[in-house]
């Protein structure tokens, strides 16, 4: 009866504390500064700032449009790892990437890549790409190693 009690405490912690970890990320993002608005221009006519505009809205000027900064290649990929925003890049995250593959490659599942292990997979990587079986390989047949393009696009839009 104790670990039934237990257990339903422990899942009414964690799914409280995903919770909170959830709405915290959510706040971060909704308490971004809105971009400041352009000072409005007064008609050419002179007529003043507080007049309401006549329907087809001649004469009239909106605010100017945001400016975008253009961030270079470097500030991306930064930005790629960074997953916590606070501009440092710990180890987990400069790794997290490579994990999926590292995984690939690790046969017995024991976070222990083996010489053996690697040298397998390369090896049955060499002999897919080599079609004629003459253990050389041309430039046709290595163009086959290429990797794969992502079928993910790079944003969550």
């Amino acid at each position: 009866m104790n670990r039934i009690v237990l257990g339903a405490v422990s899942a009414l912690l964690l799914a409280a504390a995903g919770l909170f970890w959830w709405q915290g990320r959510a706040a971060t993002e909704a308490a971004a500064p809105p971009a400041p608005l352009a000072e409005a221009e007064p008609a050419e006519s002179g007529a003043p700032l507080d007049e309401l505009p006549s329907e087809d809205g001649e004469g009239m000027r909106g605010a100017a449009l945001p400016a975008a900064s253009e961030a270079t290649r470097e500030e991306k990929r930064f930005n790629r790892l960074d997953r916590n925003r606070d501009s440092l890049i710990s180890r987990n995250e400069a790794l997290a990437p490579r994990v999926a593959a590292f995984r690939k490659l690790d046969a017995d599942h024991n976070n222990l890549l083996s010489f053996e292990e690697w040298s397998v997979v390369t090896a049955n990587r060499f002999k897919k790409a080599d079609a004629n079986g003459d253990a050389q390989l041309t430039r046709p047949e290595f163009a086959t190693t290429k990797p794969k393009p992502s079928k993910h696009p790079g944003c969550k839009c």
